[in-house]
């Protein structure tokens, strides 16, 4: 039985479309993340399950049940918002124990506290129990946040955006206390976030929206290796998907990508791509290698950019295109104006039809 199941769910905002008929299931203990631009229906899908939000069509189901017209306190779901929402006149003891002090019938102090307690340790601010939020970390505030809504024992966390005002060396260690906690609880998690990296490092899958659509829901490694589409390819990832537009040629006999700039070769799986109608090939700054000769590209640095172990050069091809490559600084070096080779990696090259975006081939990956 999946913990949540979306089946045609919609929202519209007058002639706006928040959300158009999603289909989404998400498994019980499952991390999903909920990954979009904004505007794309991210939010108003974890609203919609909350019950912050009203469906204008379908149905929303939590562990078999049909929740799609019950209040949010009906629905067995505790969330931790973007700005925690900690009651400043509580300690902490008592931000924790809010849902069960307002639980009828009201459980008795001595479980409460039990509870608290056991919460507390496992998140580790046991010692913080007697403190104020105001007297504690963002980092401290997050897990209270946390503990206020593990200690309902809730059938499923939504987590709204829970690391975005934490400093970026913060948010790191926070992704890797929410995994750990994740794996300790085995709870199903429904998590939105507009921070791919998150995504990608959190969750057991990802659903990525644009414009009020689900574009994909996968594992990260397909998501980021088998991308459904070209706006999928480009969102995902440190830096946006390299595109270039031409279609498939042969020559001597092998598949390759021809381009008002040159031809870049193929896989030989790439030939089973019908048609020959316009394509988009897309690939990644990783996947493409500057060198002083014999790749298959040649052009102009215009940027130098050193990101700590990596060097990433901006490149102008003759036709005025652009490409970002990825090179380790230690190897290899280059100054604007300076000419550079790209040898591009044919088992990592994506093709995407041109008019849909639809992925039409992937590499070996």
């Amino acid at each position: 039985m999946s913990a949540v199941r979306f089946s045609g769910v919609s929202k519209n905002y007058g002639p706006v479309v928040a959300l158009a008929g999603l289909d989404l299931d998400v498994a019980e203990g499952e991390f999903l993340s909920l990954l979009g631009p904004s505007g794309s229906g991210k939010s108003t899908t974890l609203g919609l399950l909350a019950g912050l939000i009203d469906a204008d069509g379908g149905k929303i189901e939590i562990a078999g049940r049909d929740v799609t017209a019950l209040p949010p306190e009906k629905r067995d779901l505790a969330m931790v918002f973007q700005n925690y929402a900690l009651y400043p006149h509580l300690t902490v003891a008592e931000n924790i124990a809010f849902p069960l002090e307002a639980r009828k019938p009201k459980p008795d102090a001595a479980e409460i506290a039990k509870k608290v307690e056991a919460v507390a340790q496992s998140l580790g601010i046991g010692p913080l129990l007697a403190r104020y939020p105001r007297e504690i970390s963002g980092g401290q505030q997050q897990r209270v946040a946390l503990g206020r809504a593990m200690v309902r024992d809730p059938k499923v966390f939504l987590l709204d955006e829970p690391l975005s005002n934490l400093d970026a060396r913060l948010r790191i260690r926070m992704r890797r206390d929410l995994k750990a906690l994740h794996a300790q609880l085995g709870s199903t998690i429904v998590y939105v976030t507009h921070d791919q990296s998150e995504a990608m490092t959190l969750s057991s899958r990802i659903a990525i929206f644009n414009h009020g659509k689900l574009q994909q829901v996968a594992p990260p490694a397909e998501i980021y290796d088998r991308p459904a589409n070209a706006f999928v390819a480009n969102f995902v990832g440190d830096r946006e998907m390299n595109f270039l537009d031409g279609k498939l040629t042969t020559q001597g006999g092998a598949p390759g990508f021809v381009f008002a700039g040159g031809v870049v070769p193929l896989i030989a799986s790439a030939a089973a791509v019908a048609g020959n109608g316009a394509l988009r090939l897309g690939i990644r700054a990783e996947a493409i290698e500057p060198t002083r000769d014999g790749g298959a590209l040649r052009g102009s640095v215009i940027l130098a950019e050193l990101a700590g172990p990596d060097l990433f050069l901006t490149v102008r091809l003759g036709d005025g295109a652009e490409i970002v490559a990825r090179a380790d600084p230690r190897a290899f070096t280059a100054r604007e104006g300076e000419a550079v080779s790209l040898a591009l990696d044919p088992a990592r090259i994506h093709l995407f039809d041109a008019e849909t975006g639809i992925a039409r081939h992937h590499g070996a990956a």
